[in-house]
C-alpha cells in the first residue's frame, strides 16, 4: 500500500514540478533570467534580471528605485572573479545579495541589507556575478550557498 502511494505521489508530483519549473522560465522568455538550482538539480526560483555589466551599470545598480517586482532583481556580471564589496548607497530597497563564483556557484549570500548604508557587504572568497533580489527572498525560496546560478539570455561577460 505505502509503495503504490508512494508512486502514485511520485507520479503526480513530477509533471507538477516540471510543468511549474517551464511557467517559471517562461516568465523570462522575453527577457535575461537566472535560474538558481539546489544541490540536488531542482530549481529554486527564476528571477528576470537587468544585467549590470559595464562599470556605470554596476556604479549605480538598483540605487534610487523605489519598488523592484517579485522575482525581479540586477545581475552584476564582471570582468574577473575578485572579492566583491557593495553598499546600499542612495538604495530604498531592502536587498538580498548572491555572491557567485566564475561557475555561477553561490558563494554566500548578505540578507535584508539595510537601506541607505554606506557600511561595505561582501562575502569571503572571490565573485564574479553577483545577483540582487528584494530583501527576504533566498529564506522564502531556501537559496543558500552551494546552489547553482543558471543564466539564460544575456553575455556572462562584462563590457567593461
Amino acid at each position: 500500500m505505502e509503495a503504490k502511494l508512494h508512486r502514485h505521489w511520485h507520479i503526480r508530483v513530477g509533471p507538477l514540478a516540471l510543468t511549474l519549473a517551464l511557467f517559471a522560465l517562461l516568465g523570462c522568455a522575453r527577457g535575461p533570467c537566472v535560474t538558481i538550482v539546489g544541490a540536488g538539480g531542482q530549481p529554486r526560483a527564476t528571477v528576470a534580471v537587468e544585467v549590470a555589466s559595464t562599470g556605470p551599470q554596476r556604479e549605480v545598480g538598483l540605487m534610487f528605485r523605489k519598488h523592484l517586482d517579485d522575482n525581479a532583481g540586477m545581475i552584476f556580471v564582471f570582468p574577473d572573479s575578485a572579492p566583491r564589496d557593495f553598499w546600499m548607497h542612495n538604495t530604498a530597497i531592502p536587498l538580498d545579495m548572491i555572491f557567485a563564483d566564475a561557475d555561477g556557484r553561490v558563494t554566500g549570500i548578505v540578507a535584508n541589507a539595510q537601506p541607505y548604508s554606506d557600511k561595505l557587504l561582501g562575502v569571503q572568497g572571490n565573485s564574479e556575478y553577483v545577483l540582487e533580489v528584494n530583501g527576504g527572498f533566498c529564506a522564502r525560496n531556501g537559496i543558500k550557498s552551494g546552489d547553482k546560478m543558471d543564466f539564460s539570455g544575456f553575455s556572462l561577460h562584462a563590457s567593461q
